[in-house]
C-alpha cells in the first residue's frame, strides 16, 4: 500500500486538497467491520458521568438544532435509550424546544434537558431570565438540567457580571441545575480558559472532531509539520476534565457529507460511526450530541455507542473523508481568514451556512443562519480584489465558495 507521507514532493496542501490521494491509497480495501458486538436493535450501550454533575448521560445523545415538529423522532430516541436532549431557544424558531416538550411529556424524571441563550457583554439578568422562562414554557418543564451561554466567541460575554449573577439566581429558584457555555469559533480556547479559571461553568459544549486534530493527519503524513487547528483544544479539554467540568462534543462529523462515503462503508463501519468512535475514544470527552433527522439515521449513529477505542479501519475511513472533502470544508475554530476581507464579510460564518445547505442538505436552516449574519456575502459578488483568496491555510477557494452562498441566498 502506498504511504502518503512517503510520496516524494507531496505537500500537506496536496493531501488536504483531496485530489491527489485515492481511496485505495488510504487502505479502504482492507476495511473490516469495527468491533462492537451485535446485541439486538441499535440502542445506547454506555452512559457516562458528565463531569461532577452526577448526571449519567447517553454517550451518543440527541441534538435538536434541526428538529421541527417530529415528536415521533424524539420518542424513538427515548425508546432507544437516549436520555440527554440538547436544544436552544433559537433552534428552528423555538419549534425544537416545543417538539421536545410535547414528545417527552410525562417522561421528565427519566431524561436530562438542556437549552441555551445567546447573550452579549451588556445583556441584563432580567433579559436572561425572560429567555430562560420562555424555554421552560416551550419545554413544559420547571427546570433545565444545563443552561448554556450559547455560541460564545467573545470573553466579554463571559465577563459580563450579569451572567454569573443570573446563574446564581436561576439555580436558587430551581430553574437550572447547572450552567455551561458552548462554542466553536476562533476564540474558543480563550473563552474556555476564562470560563474554567473563573469557575463560570459546570459543563462545556465544544466543536471537536478528527478534522481539528493534527495528530490525526500525522498518521497519514509521517513527519510533515501539520497546521494546528485549535492546537490548545486538547490542553483546555484536559483542564476542564481535571476541574470536574463535563465535556460534550458537537460538530463531530466535519461537515457531515455522509452520502459521499456510502460506497466505502460496511455494516457496523460507517463513516459516522467511525467519527463518533474517534470522539468517544478521547478520555477528555464525556459524550457527544449530534443532530438526528430520521429514525434510520439515529439507529446508524447509535451503532457507535459503547465505543472506547478507535480502530485502524476507522482511521482509514476518516482519512478518506478528509481526502474527498478537505477542499470545501471550513475548519471550526481556525478563523485564519477572519480579517482578510476589506468589506468585513464574516467568511467563517458564510462557509458554515454553505455547510448547512450543501453538506447537511438543510436549505431552511442555512437560510435562517444566513439572515442572522452581520455582514452577508453580497459584497463577494462584486469583489475585484479577492483579498481572501490566499487566506485559507488549507487551500479553500474562499471567493468561489462565498460567491456560491451569496448567489444561492440573494434576496
Amino acid at each position: 500500500m502506498l504511504k502518503v507521507g512517503a510520496v516524494p514532493g507531496l505537500t500537506r496542501r496536496d493531501f488536504l486538497a483531496c485530489g491527489a490521494v485515492s481511496i485505495a491509497e488510504l487502505g479502504l480495501a482492507l476495511f473490516v467491520r469495527a468491533a462492537l458486538p451485535d446485541a439486538g436493535p441499535p440502542r445506547v450501550r454506555d452512559f457516562r458521568e458528565l463531569g461532577k454533575t452526577g448526571m449519567k448521560i447517553s454517550d451518543v445523545s440527541f441534538g435538536g438544532s434541526r428538529l421541527r415538529g417530529d415528536e415521533d423522532l424524539v420518542r424513538h430516541a427515548f425508546d432507544r435509550g437516549i436520555n440527554y436532549f440538547d436544544t436552544a431557544a433559537g433552534y428552528t424558531g423555538g419549534d425544537s424546544e416545543t417538539t421536545i416538550g410535547n414528545a417527552l411529556k410525562g417522561k421528565r424524571d427519566r431524561v436530562y434537558l438542556t437549552s441555551k441563550t445567546e447573550t452579549t457583554g451588556t445583556t441584563s439578568r432580567a433579559e436572561m431570565m425572560r429567555a430562560l422562562e420562555g424555554s421552560l414554557g416551550r419545554l413544559q418543564t420547571d427546570h433545565v438540567d444545563v443552561y448554556f451561554n450559547h455560541a460564545v466567541n467573545d470573553v466579554a460575554r463571559l465577563s459580563n457580571p450579569e451572567w454569573p449573577e443570573f446563574v446564581a439566581e436561576a439555580k436558587r429558584q430551581g430553574k437550572i441545575r447547572f450552567a455551561g457555555m458552548s462554542g466553536h469559533a476562533g476564540k474558543l480556547i480563550q473563552c474556555l480558559d476564562y470560563a474554567i479559571d473563573h469557575k463560570l461553568v459546570d459543563v462545556v459544549l465544544v466543536a471537536y472532531n478528527f478534522g481539528q486534530d493534527p495528530a490525526f493527519y500525522q498518521k497519514f503524513l509521517g513527519s510533515f509539520d501539520m497546521i494546528a487547528i485549535q492546537p490548545d483544544l486538547p490542553r483546555v479539554l484536559g483542564k476542564a476534565k481535571a476541574a470536574g467540568i463535563g465535556v460534550v462534543a458537537m460538530k463531530t462529523l466535519m461537515g457531515a457529507r455522509l452520502n459521499d462515503m456510502r460506497r466505502f462503508e460496511k455494516p457496523g463501519g460507517t463513516f459516522a460511526q467511525s467519527a463518533f468512535r474517534w470522539v468517544l475514544s478521547s478520555s477528555d470527552v464525556d459524550a457527544l450530541i449530534v443532530s438526528m433527522t430520521s429514525q434510520g439515521q439515529m439507529d446508524e449513529y447509535l451503532g457507535a455507542s459503547g465505543a472506547r477505542i478507535v480502530a485502524s479501519a476507522d482511521l482509514a475511513l476518516l482519512g478518506a473523508y478528509v481526502a474527498m472533502n478537505s477542499s470545501t470544508t471550513c475548519r471550526f475554530g481556525c478563523d485564519a481568514c477572519e480579517s482578510s476581507c476589506p468589506a468585513g464579510v464574516s467568511i467563517a460564518d458564510v462557509l458554515r451556512v454553505r455547510m448547512y445547505a450543501e453538506d447537511y442538505g438543510d436549505a431552511r436552516m442555512a437560510r435562517d443562519e444566513y439572515s442572522g449574519i452581520g455582514e452577508p456575502a453580497t459584497a463577494c459578488l462584486s469583489c475585484a480584489t479577492q483579498a481572501c483568496a490566499a487566506a485559507c491555510p488549507y487551500g479553500l477557494s474562499i471567493p468561489k465558495l462565498t460567491r456560491s452562498v451569496a448567489r444561492r441566498f440573494a434576496t
